[in-house]
């Protein structure tokens, strides 16, 4: 069996394979940058990615002014309540929550960083790949050639 009649087999039944049910009749996948006849098969784009990022910057954003709404909320809470079981209770609370919030905010942040070079990297390399299959593929001929 060629090469070719074992990919086909592969993919007979995936959407998009070679049995006919996507556009790649022929079983040859379509990259969405690289033009040519027929819908493409393989689509990017880095607005989901680029907006992920936006999204975690917001949280971190959040979460730093929960932080210190917190403290400001706690602050002189214990003044005079020292001995209490209650403010005991209620510092063990506070600070677990400050650690929680602490943990969440600098997550997102190393996130939203992450998440916006993923979708960067992924569209330069989207442009780049599209690039090299234009260049490779001969130009169509016209008539009178």
């Amino acid at each position: 069996m060629s090469r070719s009649a074992q990919w086909d087999e592969l993919f007979a039944g995936a959407p998009g394979g070679a049995d006919g049910s996507g556009t790649a009749s022929d079983g040859r996948m379509r990259l969405a940058s690289a033009g040519g006849s027929g819908a493409p098969d393989i689509q990017f784009s880095k607005s989901p990615w680029s907006s992920a990022g936006g999204v975690a910057g917001e949280l971190r954003t959040g979460t730093a002014g929960a932080l210190a709404d917190l403290d400001a909320a706690s602050e002189g809470v214990t003044k005079g309540t020292e001995g209490f079981g209650a403010t005991a209770a209620l510092e063990e609370i506070r600070t677990s929550w400050k650690d929680r919030l602490g943990s969440v905010r600098d997550e997102c942040g190393r996130l939203g960083g992450v998440l916006k070079s993923v979708g960067k990297d992924f569209g330069e390399t989207d442009v780049q790949v599209g690039n090299d299959v234009k260049a490779a593929v001969p130009a169509p001929k016209t008539e009178g050639r």
